[in-house]
């Protein structure tokens, strides 16, 4: 299985199981962040590479780079560009106290 096949697998399952929390949000900053965290991916990906830090498995991956960070590695900050918020709005939810009976509702 290559990186681009197991990352699209993930990436479906994600927002699957994350749709419930993920509509409550705003499309737009969501978007920008995937942008910011996508632009810092290119920079730091082709940094770390050119320094040798890692390499990839020519056999693992499709072979598309972006300015030296492979087309695969771009699916991390989409992950967490959806997991993050959806986390925090599932998480303030149960963390929202719930009124005593008889308390204004």
């Amino acid at each position: 299985m290559t990186n681009a096949v197991l990352n699209l697998a993930v990436l479906v399952v994600l927002a699957l199981v994350l749709a419930r929390w993920l509509r409550r949000l705003r499309p737009g900053p969501l978007v920008w962040t995937a942008v910011v965290m996508a632009a810092l991916t290119l920079v730091f990906d082709t940094v770390m590479i050119a320094v040798g830090l890692y390499e990839f498995d020519p056999d693992k991956i499709l072979g598309v780079y972006l300015w030296g960070a492979p087309l695969e590695d771009f699916a991390y900050p989409l992950a967490a560009t959806l997991l993050m918020p959806a986390l925090w709005t599932l998480l303030g939810d149960r963390r929202r106290p719930v009124p005593a009976e008889g308390e204004g509702r």
